[in-house]
């Protein structure tokens, strides 16, 4: 009992002089370092350098004209002004390409697709050219008013009406796509216009009706910015917080110890405190391990668990460490609790499968979420890592958006945007299935095009190469209108942009839609070609409307669809795809048929890029050539129930 006093009383001496020397090291910390620190209003978005909250944060830790107000009514909203008199929410920050999403705050409280439009004269966005630049994505909305209805002209804008509020009531006019050939008609019928910024992505139209209504939607929905500051990425990884010398004006990067020009290089007190830290640090987990090893032999004879509980911790030290290493690049982190207040504590399960379930829920601005509890975690926490590390860092229409994460211990949650319609393959294999019916094939089109624009998203135009290795129908969502958007990134592998060619340890993915290469390296290299080859297999099962392998058929040759279909491409014959009913159905079919015969070529070196894949698609059927025969045979007549997704061991 003595010697246990005496253990604990050494263990708590060590505690105390720890917290001291952090104390200490605190207090030499430089404060332009600590104010600087990342900082956010109510709507959760990260502010940090080049932007700058107003009384949150010092005027040098972001450059003059890009200040951040909190909005002080209920929208939540974090606002800038881009422009004299021009006030804009922002929707989020996207530190990686160095660009912002934002929408006029006007038309942040406009939910209501009938509502009228605010006054005109605020709508058009002049950026400052030394600050910011317009997305890729930036389309103009001709807004048209003052115009008159009994032109005979008129008739022909009818699909285009849109409502404008002038402070008397209301007045018609038209809402119309610059690029759209009748904008240049309804100038004729109406006395003036004004031109808006909006996303090509958030602009959607109404197929039965092209242009009605949706430009609330897509004036809402916002826009991208990139700003021009200098790139804070040499200071942040070096250990610092960028700002501006409030005497000079030139960028300034903020450390522990004290200011330095581009990056922290003065390790040595650094070096000092953590050499204290550790050893420490060493102390008191020795102690303390040998205190709860006392404990646990004390309650139980074996000791098991103790070293379990230890991995776990080592996992979470890991992804712990990636975090931080992102700091402001990832999405919202959430506590375990407000996972459990927005899932209702997860009353509503969307699915479930091998890394966890799938539960419905709402953020407190009342957006619907889709949130993935995992249930199992491979390795060092591989799964979570390559879901917040990739679709973490993306912005593109056709990749799901991940919202937020949740990391504590062992639970841990990705949270996403909702999609209503689910996943692709409740469509394309549904047989006669009223709730799911089977989708025309100009939204079978639409949404091979849709997804190999998500892939050539994440081959070329990340910073960061990312390669899925896990494409297939159950990993395509569905949103409102059947816009497809890649999702699950569990097994998706980073590597540089130059890179083509990558080393893994074990293949991975789905059967049935894995490339040969991942299994066999004899055939060739690992590369961004084994996501061609897995779109391909996906594309071809969206074509058939049923499974590539398909033990039921009548004939043996029909068993496997790529090769089958292939015969039938090569004699020019029927392929018999079901639904066609018209010329122009019948060739998006057969586009679809050869581009992917193409992506599933043996040989890597014979697919296409998914570059080269979005053009096939786009162009003319003339155009494409018939591909060689795959290297491919029937596998037998009883294939697996199911394909089973996971790092396969050879």
């Amino acid at each position: 009992m003595n010697q246990t006093r005496k253990t604990s009383t050494l263990f708590v001496l060590l505690m105390v002089i720890f917290l001291l020397l952090q104390l200490q090291k605190s207090q030499c910390i430089d404060e332009n370092y600590l104010r600087c620190e990342p900082a956010s209003c109510r709507d959760g978005n990260n502010v940090t350098f080049p932007f700058r909250i107003v009384g949150k944060q010092p005027d040098y830790c972001g450059y003059p004209g890009l200040e951040v107000r909190c909005s002080n009514t209920t929208t939540n909203h974090s606002i800038i002004e881009l422009s004299p008199n021009e006030s804009y929410a922002i929707h989020e920050f996207f530190y990686h390409n160095q660009s912002i999403k934002v929408s006029n705050l006007a038309l942040s409280n406009l939910t209501d697709t009938s509502t009228c439009l605010p006054p005109i004269e605020i709508l058009t966005l002049h950026p400052d050219g030394s600050k910011f630049d317009f997305g890729p994505d930036k389309v103009e909305l001709r807004l048209f008013y003052g115009c008159n209805k009994s032109s005979p002209e008129a008739e022909q804008l009818l699909n285009y009406e849109a409502c404008f509020a002038d402070g008397t009531g209301s007045t018609s006019g038209y809402a119309i796509l610059g690029t759209d050939p009748n904008s240049g008609l309804a100038a004729r019928v109406c006395e003036n216009q004004s031109v808006a910024p909006i996303s090509a992505y958030e602009y959607k139209e109404n197929e039965t009706r092209p242009g009605e209504k949706r430009y609330l939607e897509a004036l809402n929905g916002g826009f991208l910015l990139k700003w021009k500051a200098i790139d804070c990425s040499t200071c942040s990884n070096s250990g610092g917080r960028c700002g501006i010398n409030h005497i000079s004006s030139q960028f300034q990067c903020y450390c522990p110890d004290r200011p330095h020009l581009r990056r922290c290089h003065n390790k040595r007190r650094a070096r000092k405190f953590y050499i204290e830290v550790i050893v420490i640090a060493a102390s008191v987990s020795v102690i303390g391990t040998v205190m709860v090893l006392l404990y646990v032999m004390r309650k139980s004879e074996s000791i098991p668990l103790l070293f379990c509980r230890g991995s776990h911790m080592e996992i979470s030290r890991h992804v712990e460490s990636f975090l931080r290493s992102y700091g402001s690049q990832i999405p919202r982190r959430y506590s375990y609790s407000e996972v459990k207040k927005m899932t209702n504590s997860f009353k509503s399960e969307l699915g479930h499968g091998g890394y966890g379930s799938v539960y419905k829920g709402k953020l407190l601005d009342g957006r619907l979420v889709a949130v993935k509890v995992l249930s199992k975690s491979k390795g060092d926490g591989e799964e979570f890592i390559n879901e917040v590390a990739s679709i973490g860092r993306t912005s593109h229409v056709n990749i799901v958006t991940l919202l937020g994460y949740c990391f504590e211990g062992k639970k841990r949650a990705l949270i996403y945007e909702f999609m209503s319609n689910g996943s692709l393959e409740k469509f394309i294999f549904a047989e006669e299935d009223l709730e799911h019916p089977k989708l025309g094939w100009e939204t079978l089109y639409q949404t091979a095009l849709g997804i190999a624009r998500g892939l050539e998203y994440l081959h070329r135009g990340c910073n960061t190469r990312i390669l899925h290795f896990d494409i297939k129908p159950h990993n395509i969502l569905l949103d409102d209108d059947f816009h497809p958007k890649i999702s699950d990134f569990g097994l998706a592998k980073l590597c540089p942009q130059k890179e083509s060619i990558i080393s893994m340890s074990d293949p991975r993915g789905t059967i049935g839609y894995i490339a040969p290469e991942v299994v066999c390296r004899a055939i060739g290299r690992v590369s961004h070609k084994s996501d061609v080859y897995s779109y391909g297999m996906m594309v071809l099962e969206i074509v058939g409307g049923r499974k590539n392998v398909d033990a039921r058929a009548d004939r043996s040759s029909e068993i496997y669809f790529p090769n089958w279909i292939y015969k039938r491409v090569r004699l020019c014959e029927d392929p018999g795809l079901r639904g066609i009913s018209n010329e122009e159905d019948k060739e998006k079919a057969m586009k679809m048929v050869y581009v992917s015969l193409w992506c599933i070529q043996t040989d890597p070196t014979n697919r296409p890029t998914m570059s080269q894949v979005v053009d096939m698609l786009q162009g003319s059927l003339e155009s494409l050539q018939m591909p060689p025969r795959p290297y491919l045979s029937s596998p037998p007549r009883s294939p697996p129930e199911s394909p089973t997704t996971y790092q396969l061991s050879m």
